[in-house]
Parts: structure tokens; sequence; C-alpha cells
């Protein structure tokens, strides 16, 4: 009966886990939508929404890590929805302010940052918890994946959901268009934090450990300093490579764009986080046979190989789309470069990075997982860090151009699946 009644703990607990993956993706998937608004009345303003949602992982990450040691992972994740509803709150407080005032972007990127604290802390419950639960290695990987699957789906809705909301993009859209995702979100925020609070989780037993030196230990081992610097880079990639591209598509025709929609950037966009739900949905498969280090490998290099190609495909190249008005319910037919065809692709091959390099890094690691994780969680600023940087690098170079630093990054993650990342500890 014990043995049972364990196994049911066990079954809620990587329910709710997986339930709180789709959360992180919701809330960090409408900073790029929002982004194409602002960036029409401050071309800097693209990317700083996503910049701002990541920066606070620089500051949460390792007092994140510390939380779950002290609190455990119920009270951690509770802490973590209180702060997404508070976040959320703000940004549909400025939702209703003057739409070009700069005081209106300034409360909306509060409320991003805020935000960003939430899905840190989130991030830095689910992962352990679900490779714990699992057991570590190839198990605890595949049921990272299966919540990677639901953390892609809502990837994928929420892109294409915020790009109808606005519509086509003008010098006089605002945030006011939004209103109706952030009120959603604010009343899922509630919801899941009544969820929580009520669910009897049966949490992983953690050893306490001193703070700094459990910092400095989990340090000595190579596979997991490395594994920080590939998650810094794979982030940057896996938002880069869609939030780029929804740039790309969504500039008005009149100032040279190719599109000039954010609804139909939004739903080719959300292919390439529908693809990641595919990669995710046969990686939690295979995952029990495949290993992580040849995951990584195989997704890198094809990962290089489909930017490649796109970059050096000429623009002249096109294919017709037909995509659904969400408005209307009618289909559009356009005309986009063929090269947007092997950027989406990307998707698959990006969608199970993070759950491998996770795997990969905090392998051998025990009493120090719940640290690594607080250090892991650190360096996901490089979402926001990248793709700022690339979006900068597309003003001056162009769209596709900004691509090469996609690449550069890729290069690192093969390193990291061939070398970088087998165990090693150094005394």
């Amino acid at each position: 009966m014990e043995n049972q009644t364990n196994k049911k703990g066990t079954l809620v607990a990587i329910i709710t886990m997986m339930f709180l993956f789709a959360m992180i993706a919701f809330v960090t998937n409408m900073a790029a939508p929002f982004g194409t608004i602002w960036k029409q009345h401050y071309e800097w303003a693209g990317m700083m929404g996503n910049m701002m949602n990541f920066l606070a992982y620089l500051f949460m990450g390792i007092p994140a890590g510390l939380m779950i040691s002290k609190y455990g992972y119920k009270k951690t994740a509770l802490v973590a929805l209180a702060l997404g509803l508070v976040g959320i709150g703000i940004q549909f407080c400025s939702s209703a302010m003057d739409g070009n005032a700069i005081i209106t972007y300034i409360v909306y990127l509060l409320g991003a940052f805020v935000c960003g604290f939430c899905v840190c802390i989130l991030n830095t419950v689910v992962n352990p918890m679900l490779n714990l639960l699992g057991g570590g290695g190839n198990r605890g990987n595949q049921l990272i994946q299966t919540g990677g699957s639901l953390n892609s789906l809502a990837a994928t809705l929420t892109p294409m959901f915020a790009g109808s909301l606005i519509g086509e993009i003008t010098k006089d859209t605002s945030l006011n268009a939004v209103r109706p995702l952030l009120l959603i979100a604010l009343i899922i925020f509630a919801v899941s934090f009544v969820i929580v609070w009520f669910t009897q989780l049966t949490e992983p037993e953690t050893e306490k450990t001193d703070v700094l030196g459990g910092v400095k230990e989990a340090l000595h081992y190579r596979q997991l300093k490395l594994g920080i610097i590939a998650i810094f880079f794979y982030v940057g990639i896996e938002v880069g490579i869609p939030g780029q591209l929804l740039f790309y598509l969504s500039e008005p025709v009149a100032n040279g764009g190719v599109l000039g929609s954010a609804a139909t950037a939004g739903l080719i966009a959300g292919v390439y986080w529908m693809l990641m739900l595919v990669g995710r949905f046969v990686s939690a498969f295979i995952s029990g046979k495949v290993s992580s280090r040849m995951q990584l490998t195989v997704t890198s290099a094809v990962a290089l190989l489909l930017l490649l190609v796109a970059i050096f495909m000429p623009e002249t190249s096109k294919m017709s789309l037909s995509i659904p008005n969400l408005a209307e319910s009618t289909f559009d037919h356009v005309e986009v470069p063929t090269k947007v065809l092997f950027i989406i692709l990307c998707g698959i091959c990006t969608s199970v990075m993070w759950g491998v390099i996770f795997n990969l890094a905090t392998e051998g690691l025990g009493k120090y997982t719940a640290t690594a994780s607080g250090l892991f969680m650190t360096m996901v600023v490089g979402g926001g860090v990248m793709p700022f940087i690339q979006n900068l690098m597309a003003t001056k170079i162009g769209d596709i151009q900004s691509y090469w630093l996609i690449v550069g990054m890729l290069a690192y993650m093969l390193f990291y699946a061939l070398i970088g990342s087998h165990p090693s500890k150094k005394a």
C-alpha cells in the first residue's frame, strides 16, 4: 500500500512539473511578438522585452537553486507563480497607458523583468525535479523531453495568438492590442497558483550543503563548467532563430520588409515551435535508447547545415504558402523566401538540446544537482543577451546575415557534444 501511495505521489509530482514547464514557454514567448510593436516606435527596442525576461536569470539563477535546498520544490514553485502574477499584472497595466510614450515602455520592461524572475525559478524547479523523479540518466532525460513537449506546445500557440491580435504592423499599433492575451495570462497564473497550493507533492530528498562550498565544489566538474557555457549559447540559439525570423517577416513592406504582418509572421514562426514540439515528442520516446550525447551531436551538426544553406540561398528563391487567417477564418496566400523553410526546420534540432545539455552537465553531480541547477539557470541570461546582439547585428548587416552569430554558437554546441560533455572532475 505504501509503495502504491509513493507511486501516486510521484505521478502527481511529474504531472505538476510538466504543467509548469508549459507555463515557462507561455511567459517567455510573449516577448518577441510584443517586440514587433515596440520596434516600430524605437528601432533598438525589438528584443529589449526578451532581454529583460532573461536578464533576471543572471540575478536569480543561484538564489533559485538555494531556495530549493532550503524550502523545497513546492514552496519555491509557489513563489515563482506569485512573481509571474505580479509581472503579468504590471504588463497589463502598461497596456492601458499611452502606447507611444517612453514611460509606457519602461513599465512594460519592468513587468517583463519580474516575469523573468518567475520563469527562472520555475526552470530551476522543473528540470532537476523531473531529472530526479526519473532517476537521472536516460530516464531522467526522457521525462525532461516529455515536459519539453508541453513547453513547445505553449511556445507554438503563444506567438500565433499574439500575432493574430496584433495584425498589421503600423506606427499606431500599441500594446493595447494584446490586452486579451495578458488577461488570459493573469487568469492562468492565478489558477496555477491555486493548483500547486493544493497539490500534495512527493519531493525528492535533497542533501543540505554549504552554500559557497556547494557552488565551488560543483564547479570542479568540467562537464558542468562547459555545460553552463553551452546553455548560455543554446538559449540564445533557441530564442534568436525564431525571434529574428519574426522581425524579418513582419517588417512593413513599405520599409523593404517581406510580409509586413505580425499575424502571418507569428503563424510562420509558430511552426518553428511546433517542430520543437515534434522533436521533443520523438526524443521522449527514443531517449531511453539513444544517448544524450548522440542526440546533441546529430542535432548540432544538422542545424549548422540548415542555417548555412539558408544564409547562402538567394533571396529571389521563393515559395508559396497558404496561411490561415484566424480573424476572418480564411486562408491567405503569401510568398516568402525559401530560406525561411530551412530556418524553421532548425526547430527540430533545437528541440532536444535543453534537456540533453542539462542531463549531460549534471550527470554524476549527486548532492550538488540543485546547486548546479542554479548555476545552470544563471547562464540562461544568454537567451536575452545573444538575441539582443543578433538584433543589433541585423540593423547593420541584415536579418539573414545576423544568423552567422547562431552558426558560431552551434559550432560550440557540437564541440560540447563531442568533447566537452565527457564527465571529468578536477581535484
